[in-house]
């Protein structure tokens, strides 16, 4: 072909070498597509779950939170994600057989959002406490007291908890010179789910308890030493106060410092991955029976910000006191170490 001609294309049919790029072999690019494809899965689950446990929350949120709160306003600078707040925590027994709204736990927490930390006071329920402006009498019969007393002002069964649990609130800040903003009652039953939730908890059962009574249903039988409790039997380990036979008595000291134990061991629990997966549960348990005068979108924050705490984040301080039936007469010195470690931790 002469210098200036151009090829002309090859006719059909005939053949041409062909260059191919090097191809990487089947079953690597298999592995690969294959591995993409679980974890685009897990991110969808992932997505699903997180989306699922915003739903609980929110419809959890809804029952716990005070009613009619959306006009509530909360000052720049005074949520509880940036400001340290006091609570009261109130445990009542709600039970068909005869449970009453005598708080047989009692304690004043102060959450602090800076260290992500609180300070919780143990209250025995037959501490004595006299404070101005109120008549002395047990720690637990305040609320049912003020609830009684609101009913015979005619007020309606919800205005007259709102009412007790203002005045208890009160009753405690002025105990502890501090300004105990909100409250939370909790329904025994709930404290068991919340158990049940998590699969059980592990604790060290420190005497045989025995006592059963067919009045209120209660059937409590646990043997000394470290095990697996369930929600029901860990409920009977916090309140068991004596047996039958006289014999293993507890007093409103040790009963506290099972509360404590428990506590601890439930926030360890919920941070570890086997209670992180339960969370759902944990969050429609607690939901299902616990009562907050607190704003929901403050309920929200509260959960955000001290998502993860755990044990070594609480520190646990119970009253002391002695025993002259029928009150505890709490310690002066102790009382005052509690009220300044809740002052404290405000301080932070």
């Amino acid at each position: 072909m002469s210098k200036g001609s151009t090829e002309l294309p090859p006719r059909a049919g005939s053949r041409q070498p062909v260059k191919t790029k090097k191809q990487k072999p089947r079953k690597k690019r298999s592995i690969w597509k294959t591995f993409f494809i679980l974890l685009f899965a897990v991110l969808l689950l992932v997505a699903a779950g997180l989306a699922y446990l915003v739903f609980k929350a929110d419809n959890a949120v809804d029952q716990i939170a005070a009613p009619n709160d959306n006009e509530v306003v909360i000052p720049a600078g005074e949520s509880v994600k940036e400001k340290a707040v006091a609570m009261l925590l109130m445990g009542i027994d709600s039970r068909s057989h005869g449970g009453g709204l005598n708080t047989d736990v009692m304690m004043v927490a102060v959450f602090n959002p800076k260290t992500k930390s609180a300070t919780l006071v143990t209250i025995p329920r037959d501490s004595n406490i006299d404070v101005d402006g109120y008549r002395a009498r047990k720690a637990n019969s305040f609320y049912a007291d003020f609830y009684m007393s609101a009913l015979k002002k005619d007020m309606s069964k919800e205005a007259a908890y709102a009412d007790a649990k203002q005045e208890v609130r009160t009753v405690m800040g002025k105990l502890f010179n501090i300004d105990i903003k909100y409250s939370a009652v909790i329904n025994f039953q709930g404290f068991a789910d919340v158990v049940d939730a998590l699969g059980g908890v592990d604790v060290n059962v420190d005497m045989r308890m025995k006592y059963k009574d067919s009045a209120d249903g209660t059937n409590i039988d646990l043997k000394e030493g470290f095990q697996e409790l369930s929600g029901e039997k860990a409920l009977d380990f916090v309140r068991y106060r004596k047996s039958n036979n006289g014999k293993n008595m507890s007093s409103d000291f040790e009963r506290n410092a099972r509360q404590s134990q428990v506590i601890g061991a439930l926030t360890d629990k919920l941070k570890s991955f086997d209670g992180v997966t339960k969370l759902g549960s944990v969050i429609e348990a607690v939901g299902n029976n616990l009562t907050m005068d607190m704003p929901s979108k403050e309920i929200k924050n509260m959960m955000a910000k001290y998502v993860g705490m755990g044990r070594d984040d609480i520190t646990i301080i119970p009253l002391e006191g002695t025993w002259k039936s029928p009150y505890v007469y709490l310690d002066e010195t102790k009382l005052n170490e509690a009220r300044a470690a809740l002052q404290a931790k405000l301080a932070e």
